[in-house]
């Protein structure tokens, strides 16, 4: 039985240039083309998805390294690390591999090596990404008209255009994939 594959897009960028908001405005054209897809959102914080006074809460509490809810409309997967290193990008991938997915689309973990599309916005005094790492395939900026240091430069904004960008990639398997069951 032939491995399916899964492509892996990101976006990459100094915290404070618009990640959040220009992946959330891809995500319905991307849809809208058929597509089913996963996000998978790296954060830089102790973050709690389960509040106090909750089953998962208090499971998780109790000493439960995993809980996982489940209801008509959505699963949520609560896993306790028990070190406190930052998670690697491809194990944490596994966890979308049983999925029926398209494409997996991953906010942040700029340092590792796998395709990404750079968020820059000029009013944020940080060095371009792409200069120093060859995974950067776009960069999407408030100033496009100022950059030369990639062949693909989009506005910030045309959603449009990168939602066409990561298609076509993604039809020419010119992005990190990993094996899906």
């Amino acid at each position: 039985m032939k491995s399916r594959k899964l492509s892996v897009i990101g976006f990459a960028a100094f915290s404070g240039t618009g990640k959040t908001t220009l992946v959330t405005q891809v995500i319905p054209i991307l849809r809208k083309h058929g597509l089913k897809l996963g996000v998978l959102k790296h954060a830089h914080h102790n973050f709690v998805i389960d509040m106090p006074g909750k089953d998962s809460y208090e499971f998780r509490k109790a000493g439960a390294q995993q809980v996982l809810v489940a209801s008509k409309y959505r699963i949520a997967w609560v896993i306790e690390k028990e070190d406190a290193t930052e998670p690697e990008l491809m194990e944490t991938l596994k966890n979308f591999a049983s999925q029926n997915l398209d494409l997996i689309v991953v906010e942040g973990f700029k340092k590792e090596p796998f395709t990404k599309i750079e968020v820059h916005r000029s009013t944020i005094k940080r060095p371009l990404l792409a200069k120093k790492d060859p995974y950067v395939i776009a960069i999407a900026t408030d100033a496009p008209e100022t950059l030369t240091a990639t062949e693909f430069v989009f506005h910030l904004e045309d959603y449009e255009g990168i939602a066409q960008f990561i298609i076509e990639r993604m039809e020419n398997n010119m992005l990190t994939e990993i094996s899906g069951d």
